[in-house]
């Protein structure tokens, strides 16, 4: 799998035999293979060819545009999967009040299911934390046990909402104080930790949004989160199951000093990652990512069997040898770099 990520300001993408080619000040200054590319995140003041797009969008490569400081996403689909009767299998079944309820409950369990397993690690290999990673755990253990007497979506929201409570503050056991992680808070994060979390469950929706088109289902249609104007609500279906995995990435991201809260700044827009910060994440999570798109993948082949049983999984697209993932940024008050490939 392949991942490209820019964060440059005024560089100009175009097409040129099969390759994406940058442009700054009408100097070609880099080249990258188009055809192993699956997804491209753009932030920054970036122009792109028209039939750049085009080719991306026949290769089924994902494009996530992050504008303004705090990153909003605006996604670019590639062609869409030409079985049309799995999204209309799925549009029809969300109308199916059992079925959402049946698979809400199979997403949900999952999710209470990763938390639990993460913090039975982590009981084990920090003693220290071993009261508030207990208590943590039977919290999630009874919470999940009322999963399954749940009949209705609203019942269901009620003990997620309940075991986040539980989940956060054993969380919050793992976070060092000078992170100043209390509690979870978003629009806009407050500390630097959440800011972390906001960020990386931003990146996983999109990733999430663009693997189901890819699949051939409607990332808009959801069962647990219902449909919704301007929400892509099966990502956030999809992503339940996995914020326990990136959780664990962001943890472990300030255990190892990848980041510290010197990379973040907080204005009236709220705690964001500098420049620089983006730089270290970025690899950080591509190297980390891999796993967690096995995850997603296996997840979306069991959502697809309970869709349609008679019909095989999806399976991803193939692509030309993969190569290492790419990254192509610049720090703030700093020369331009070329392009840098992580690993």
């Amino acid at each position: 799998m392949t991942s490209l990520y820019i964060d440059r300001r005024d560089v100009h993408l175009e097409l040129d035999a099969g390759a994406l080619v940058f442009r700054e000040n009408g100097e070609r200054i880099g080249t990258v293979p188009l055809a192993p590319l699956e997804r491209v995140f753009i932030r920054g003041s970036a122009t792109l060819q028209a039939s750049l797009l085009t080719q991306m969008g026949d290769n089924g490569t994902g494009v996530v545009f992050l504008s303004g400081r705090k990153g909003e996403p605006t996604l670019f689909l590639g062609r869409p999967h030409n079985d049309a009767s799995r999204r209309v299998a799925q549009t029809r079944l969300s109308l199916n009040p059992n079925f959402c309820v049946q698979t809400a409950r199979w997403l949900i369990g999952l999710k209470l299911q990763r938390q639990q397993e993460w913090f039975s690690e982590m009981r084990q290999q920090q003693p220290r934390h071993r009261y508030p990673m207990s208590h943590a755990l039977q919290l999630l253990k009874d919470h999940a046990a009322q999963i399954g007497t749940c009949g209705k979506l609203d019942s269901l929201r009620g003990i997620e909402g309940a075991a986040a409570v539980s989940y956060f503050a054993g969380l919050r056991a793992l976070v060092p104080e000078s992170w100043g992680f209390n509690e979870r808070n978003r629009r806009p994060p407050r500390d630097p930790f959440n800011a972390l979390l906001s960020l990386t469950y931003t990146l996983l929706i999109a990733e999430t949004a663009i693997t189901l088109h890819n699949a051939g289902l409607d990332p808009c249609v959801g069962y647990y989160h219902q449909i919704s104007y301007s929400r892509q609500s099966l990502a956030c279906d999809m992503v339940e199951p996995l914020r326990p995995l990136a959780d664990r990435f962001c943890q472990r991201l300030i255990a190892s000093a990848t980041l510290a809260p010197e990379h973040f700044s907080t204005t009236s827009a709220g705690c964001l990652l500098g420049k620089a910060g983006r730089a270290r994440y970025y690899a950080a999570w591509e190297e980390a990512a891999g796993d967690i798109r096995k995850t997603l993948a296996a997840d979306i082949r069991t959502l697809a069997l309970r869709i349609n049983p008679d019909k095989p999984a999806p399976q991803p697209i193939q692509r030309a040898s993969a190569e290492d993932p790419l990254q192509w940024q610049d720090a703030d008050d700093e020369p331009l770099p070329a392009p840098v490939r992580t690993t």
